[in-house]
């Protein structure tokens, strides 16, 4: 059983940084892939970034890359969200996995309730 937990949002001004933490427990949880995944209003759950259970290499959406960075220590997740944009509001979810590298929801089996991020214009 892993739960995790979602802090660090808030409501912040467009080219403004933000960084969300998720801290992860149970036994599995350090040697986990984690990932975040975010969802606006009337869209679908999207991913946004994902770290190896290593720490060693780390996966982004196009949306986000060279903006937000994923980051890890034993058993926090970090997103550093940078260069905001009102398109980046939404619920920001953290979830563990089994596989490195997956883009995929369905391959993630736990999940936070997730933190809002909100950015005015």
């Amino acid at each position: 059983q892993v739960h995790l937990e979602e802090s660090g949002g808030g409501l912040v001004q467009t080219g403004t940084s933000l960084t969300l933490s998720c801290t992860a427990s149970g036994e599995s949880a350090s040697r986990s892939a984690m990932a975040w995944f975010r969802q606006a209003p009337g869209k679908e759950r999207e991913f946004v970034a994902a770290v190896s259970a290593s720490g060693g290499s780390q996966l982004y959406s196009d949306s986000v890359k060279g903006r937000f960075t994923i980051s890890r220590d034993a058993n926090t997740v970090y997103l550093q969200l940078s260069s905001l944009n009102p398109e980046d509001t939404a619920l920001y979810y953290c979830a563990r996995g089994d596989l490195d590298g997956s883009r995929w929801y369905g391959e993630y089996d736990y999940w936070g309730q997730g933190t809002q991020v909100t950015v005015s214009s």
